[in-house]
């Protein structure tokens, strides 16, 4: 990286700018706009994520504070807090989702042959939703309760290198299991969820679409037993039983057979109950696929509080999902980054080098080597485990 360039403009060298200007034209993103383009939108929301600023006025104080240097960051036009609050309400959110959509092939090729905890050859996905609270007064469109806004970032989790492959933000109403509708499903690979996402008739569509699934069953599934493998008590396993549904809603929706299997943690000393469609798979493995799924709920709590998306800076549905959209790209950029730089740093330190740098002219692999030499990364704090190198 030139050392002339900012740590925000090398950062930014690694968007693929070609692809970020189809998305505009796509969606006529910059049709009438006169100085304040969507690649200026997109560069303000990025540093405020980036930065951790709360506020329109924050980020166009802050912006304007290096105003000598946005120019060879890449920005056109004039910062102000009322152009940017135009174009987040105004302009199309499916932009970013676009442009997000080309960073997750991008990634996903870099973590392809990513060593993974298990030894599996097909992809494995974690599926989930976090709640967002709002302010009912300034966010009425975000039907939740009655006293109380919300909207659901609903996620799709490639385990290998916990990339984000499919993000949809809905009002907090939206039940997780309707979700399962418009999940995008690739033949052959593993699907774990938790017990909120069991309707049979849903999960059958799943099986019937090629791929396989590893949900915690209900305390009350009805089930008749068909047959029972060899279990291995050293390993928790404490059941491993082919089964069929025998309640007449639930045989409708499922007509075939299901695998159930019984593990206990010992480390928690708690027991488990499984279903999947898949019959080969060890039982343990089986276990520890659905053990996997706490990536996500890491995942979760680590956009939370490092990334911007519990507050925002617009109130429309449009605002609330291009600010999520620009989040999960700042997060696929930043994976990104460090892949291509080989740094080896925990993800998080990597973003907290950058929150304070960025707009220093110095390397990133020599302001994150000089960085490591002053700190050592944290290692008993169970968010940072999802990002290891």
């Amino acid at each position: 990286m030139n050392s002339g360039h900012t740590v925000f403009r090398q950062l930014l060298q690694f968007l693929p700018q070609h692809d970020f200007n189809l998305c505009v034209r796509r969606y006529r993103g910059d049709y009438r706009a006169r100085s304040f383009s969507t690649f200026d939108q997109f560069l303000c929301l990025a540093y405020a994520q980036m930065s951790g600023r709360e506020s329109l006025r924050d980020i166009e104080t802050c912006l304007n504070s290096h105003q000598e240097k946005l120019y060879h960051v890449g920005f056109r036009g004039f910062v102000s807090r009322s152009t940017l609050a135009d174009a987040n309400e105004r302009r199309d959110w499916h932009i970013f989702q676009d442009f997000g959509q080309v960073l997750i092939r991008m990634a996903q090729e870099l973590y392809h042959d990513e060593p993974f905890a298990l030894e599996l050859d097909q992809p494995l996905y974690a599926f989930d939703s976090t709640t967002i609270d709002l302010c009912l007064t300034l966010f009425p469109w975000a039907e939740f309760r009655r006293t109380k806004a919300a909207v659901k970032m609903h996620t799709l989790i490639d385990l290998r290198g916990t990339i984000p492959t499919y993000v949809t933000v809905t009002t907090g109403k939206v039940h997780d299991v309707r979700m399962l509708d418009a999940l995008p499903v690739t033949e052959d690979a593993i699907y774990t969820m938790d017990r909120a996402y069991i309707d049979f008739a849903r999960l059958h569509t799943l099986h019937q679409q090629g791929a396989f699934f590893v949900v915690r069953a209900k305390d009350n599934l009805r089930f008749k037993r068909l047959y029972s493998a060899p279990k291995d008590k050293d390993a928790g396993i404490r059941a491993d039983q082919t089964v069929a549904l025998v309640t007449y809603k639930s045989k409708n929706d499922y007509p075939e057979k299901l695998r159930r299997v019984s593990y206990v943690d010992k480390e928690r000393g708690k027991r488990l109950v499984f279903l999947t469609n898949n019959f080969t798979l060890p039982a343990h493995t089986v276990a520890e696929i659905y053990k996997q799924r706490w990536q996500v709920e890491l995942f979760f709590k680590w956009v939370k509080q490092h990334l911007r998306i519990k507050s925002f800076y617009g109130t429309s549905i449009n605002a609330v999902k291009s600010q999520v959209w620009v989040a999960s790209s700042i997060y696929l950029l930043v994976v990104i980054a460090k892949k291509k730089l080989d740094l080896p740093c925990q993800l998080y330190t990597f973003l907290q080098i950058l929150e304070v740098n960025l707009f220093e002219k110095k390397p990133i692999s020599s302001l994150v080597a000089d960085a490591l030499k002053q700190i050592s990364d944290p290692q008993d704090d169970n968010q940072l485990n999802l990002f290891n190198c």
